[in-house]
């Protein structure tokens, strides 16, 4: 382009196209800076739903320590060392993202500037020093290799050798196999050096991530083994077992009281419920009473039995709920407020107090999966109604209906290879892809075929391919390509497995860039 003798218009020309070239290189960079930030987003507003959702689990634990310090109490110590030590971590990586942010101005909604964070040198000068790794960056490798080894010494054999396996495997900073370098390099070579700042901001929030995900891991694996049950007689836990937890007015509250440690061969001396002697049996005692207004009303009396010649007198707490005998149903879909045409719609259909086997339900599309469960699967059209019909004990019936939206499955997004968005490689890689097409944040498990799509170079006649594989005309034009061209793979046609012809909305394109 700049060999020989050229004019000045010639020239311009040329410098304008150069120009351009850089214009769709800075393009490109924006969109991938922004989607890290998105990203690094994406797992802040997770991170803050794990610190709620460990807290709870904590104070549980808490609860259960203050009831039964015996049992928890040190337990609950060492979790407590745990999540002080794991936040101490998270503190030291926040503060290294705080440090290197610094000078960037967050938008109103507190986003920094993506597109602007495409240096590393922040990040370069912090964790290492010429060739070899900074104090800086020794100290944060420390921290990383020395999180599980601290977490070990805390909880002992309270945490599972498989469990700590993964903790260790998770903060490994062993070497890492680069094909660009052709060598093993040092772990924080490979993740930090020389990368944009976002992306190695989103990877400390990754870190950080790990951090809650280990904390919630400890403490789920340290209480969820069951109690031991004691010896003693003292600790058996009188249950009362009813029927159905609501009761109709006028009906019969039916029962029973079983021990929490269930032994056939225990016979207790006597059994009163409700200030009446009920017959004691082998482990248990049935009981029968008048359900009485509506409302709620306690169970109380003791279960009575002998122990080296002395009785032992275990209290019988519990409490029964009468209400009104129902009059609307209770119609709920499974994992949405609408139901999508072109899935199957789980749905749970029921009436209050009354079992599923005596319940009904019809609709256009609607089908019975057994056990108050009910597959719906909607037509044309905007709305369906489902019509509910209950039977009563007493054999009388009582009816409801409800509406629900219809609504299409919304349009699918391109892959190529499985990735969407941008996707880069060899043209080779790109000959032998597949393109798929993938429905992003849809609740539910459906299969897509790609039958059709329009692929497109810069300055090329669009070929229109038939099914989901290049052909031989879009590889005699891809031979034409260079590094750094793109390719368009637009105007995918997807339809659902299994659905027949029905064919989902547009398809939004993916971009293959050729490295």
């Amino acid at each position: 382009m700049a060999g020989g003798k050229l004019s000045p218009r010639q020239k311009m020309i040329n410098l304008m196209y150069l120009v351009f070239i850089a214009m769709l290189a800075l393009n490109m960079s924006k969109e991938v800076l922004s989607a890290f930030g998105i990203l690094n987003n994406k797992i802040i507003e997770s991170n803050t739903i794990s610190d709620g959702r460990n807290e709870s689990s904590f104070q549980q634990l808490s609860q259960k320590a203050a009831d039964q310090p015996g049992q928890f109490g040190d337990k609950r110590a060492k979790v407590e060392k745990i999540r002080a030590l794991s936040k101490d971590f998270n503190d030291y990586i926040e503060n290294i993202k705080t440090t290197v942010t610094a000078k960037f101005e967050r938008d109103a909604e507190g986003n920094l500037p993506y597109e602007q964070m495409d240096k590393g040198d922040l990040i370069d000068r912090m964790f290492f020093s010429g060739e070899k790794v900074s104090k800086q960056g020794k100290e944060f490798l420390d921290k990383i290799h020395n999180y599980p080894a601290q977490i070990k010494a805390i909880g002992g054999s309270s945490i599972a050798e498989s469990e700590m396996k993964k903790i260790e495997a998770r903060f490994a900073t062993n070497q890492v196999y680069s094909e660009k370098a052709g060598a093993k390099l040092d772990w924080i070579e490979y993740n930090y050096h020389g990368f944009p700042l976002i992306a190695t901001i989103t990877k400390l929030s990754q870190l950080q991530a790990d951090i809650k995900t280990t904390e919630s891991d400890v403490m789920t694996g340290m209480f969820q083994s069951d109690l031991v049950a004691a010896a003693s007689l003292t600790a058996y836990q009188p249950i009362v077992v009813l029927e159905k937890s609501v009761f109709f007015q006028g009906e019969a509250v039916k029962g029973k009281i079983i021990l929490g440690k269930f032994d056939p061969s225990l016979k207790a001396k006597s059994v009163v419920v409700n200030g009446s002697s009920v017959q004691a049996q082998a482990g248990q005692a049935n009981f029968s009473f008048g359900s009485g207004n509506i409302g709620e009303h306690p169970i109380t009396g003791s279960f009575n039995f002998d122990e080296n010649g002395k009785v032992i007198s275990l209290p019988i707490k519990d409490q029964y709920v009468v209400v009104a005998r129902p009059k609307s149903a209770t119609i709920s879909a499974d994992k949405m407020n609408v139901v999508y045409r072109g899935v199957v719609n789980p749905m749970t259909i029921s009436f209050a107090g009354i079992s599923a086997d005596k319940v009904t339900a019809s609709a256009p599309g609607l089908s019975s999966a057994g056990g108050g469960k009910y597959n719906m699967s909607p037509g044309a059209g905007s709305e369906a109604v489902i019509n509910v019909t209950g039977t009563l004990p007493d054999g009388s019936k009582v009816s409801d209906r409800k509406s629900f939206r219809i609504k299409g499955i919304p349009g699918p997004t391109g892959t190529i290879r499985g990735e969407m968005g941008v996707v880069k490689g060899p043209k080779s890689s790109l000959e032998i892809s597949t393109i798929g097409a993938k429905l992003v944040d849809f609740d539910f498990e459906v299969g897509l075929d790609v039958v059709g799509f329009n692929f497109k170079v810069t300055g090329q006649p669009t070929v229109v391919v038939a099914g989901n594989k290049l052909n031989s005309q879009c590889k005699s034009v891809l031979s034409k390509v260079g590094r750094g061209d793109q390719v368009t793979i637009s105007e995918i046609k997807t339809k659902l497995v299994g659905a027949g012809s029905y064919l989902l909305p547009r398809t939004a394109p993916v971009i293959y860039e050729i490295q």
